[in-house]
């Protein structure tokens, strides 16, 4: 086991909770059913035991075309032809679980987010916006720009009916300088802590999601795991609580813990067994606590925001 920080945060699993967790670790779907089931699997062996459009929501993060290690597993950066047909393999099965007023998401990266609009498109999807999210870790680049954003392709089944929550995921941005008009806030309000707040609509741009590091409870040793925050804003938006969440490249669970947090059903499908013990362990975690940091109170806060912290500067400040 890695020696850590007294203070580092990062999930491990002991010998011990590796035991038991794979004891209960499934590789089919049971016959009762796929709710908050998790499956360690390949894709293609198991996806057409999970029923024809029974998902509300599908996050989808699959691997880019980038060269990369999971785990075992080792991709390598092949030609965008190439590319879309091994996505050509498993979207039009993964597609064929979503409900009929469904919604789909769809990450990548500036490589390979032209294939991945194509390949959505050609299943018959509509796709309907393509969110651009900053990541504000990353190594620098001496002979290119670095690559700090991300691509979430925004899909449904049909444009005229889908579900679609804008009060759900409103950000509460601070106003640093609260302007009154007749002695009233003009735009902005103040809660019972003395915080002042406005509420906006989100764009198709977020600036404010911290990459999941050391010091955050959610973070794993996965190499691209996606933060918990990112993918509330998803489920928030696009299913009800009941709703099933399903994610076929699960990697270490966050898609099926934040829909756990805020009372989802969930499912998940990953190959790589240490992924599923990681993402095992996340969702006994969310029995314990159901916190997704940097959400709070029924909104987003701007990135690196402390509650807490904020009112005890204002408070001094007075």
């Amino acid at each position: 086991m890695k020696q850590r920080a007294r203070n580092n945060r990062t999930i491990r699993i002991t010998d011990e909770e590796a035991g038991l967790l794979k004891d209960s670790l499934m590789t089919a779907f049971p016959e009762d059913g796929i709710c908050d089931t998790i499956v360690c699997n390949d894709l293609m062996a198991v996806i057409d035991s999970v029923p024809y459009e029974s998902a509300s929501l599908i996050i989808v993060d699959p691997p880019y075309n980038l060269p990369r290690t999971f785990g075992k597993l080792q991709f390598k950066n092949v030609t965008s032809e190439k590319y879309e047909n091994y996505l050509r393999e498993w979207m039009p099965k993964v597609v064929s679980k979503l409900k009929p007023n469904g919604s789909i998401y769809v990450c990548g990266d500036w490589k390979c987010t032209a294939s991945l609009q194509r390949v959505i498109e050609e299943t018959g999807l509509t796709v309907l916006n393509r969110i651009t999210w900053q990541r504000e870790k990353g190594r620098g680049a001496m002979n290119n720009w670095k690559n700090g954003m991300e691509d979430i392709w925004f899909a449904v089944k049909n444009p005229n009916d889908y579900y679609f929550n804008i009060e759900a995921v409103k950000m509460k941005r601070r106003v640093l300088a609260p302007y009154k008009e007749n002695g009233n806030p003009k735009d902005w309000n103040e809660d019972k802590d003395g915080n002042k707040f406005r509420l906006t609509c989100p764009s198709n741009f977020w600036d404010d999601i911290s990459i999941p590091f050391w010091s955050m409870p959610e973070n794993t040793d996965h190499p691209t795991q996606k933060p918990e925050k990112l993918y509330a804003k998803l489920i928030l938006a696009s299913s009800r609580p009941g709703d099933i969440v399903f994610d076929p490249f699960m990697g270490s669970g966050t898609a099926c813990v934040t829909a756990k947090k805020l009372g989802r059903h969930y499912c998940g499908i990953e190959i790589n067994e240490e992924y599923c013990l990681w993402a095992m362990k996340r969702l006994q975690m969310a029995d314990e606590n159901n916190e997704i940091q940097g959400y709070a109170k029924g909104v987003f806060w701007e990135r690196n925001t402390i509650i807490n912290k904020l009112t005890q500067c204002q408070k001094q400040e007075k």
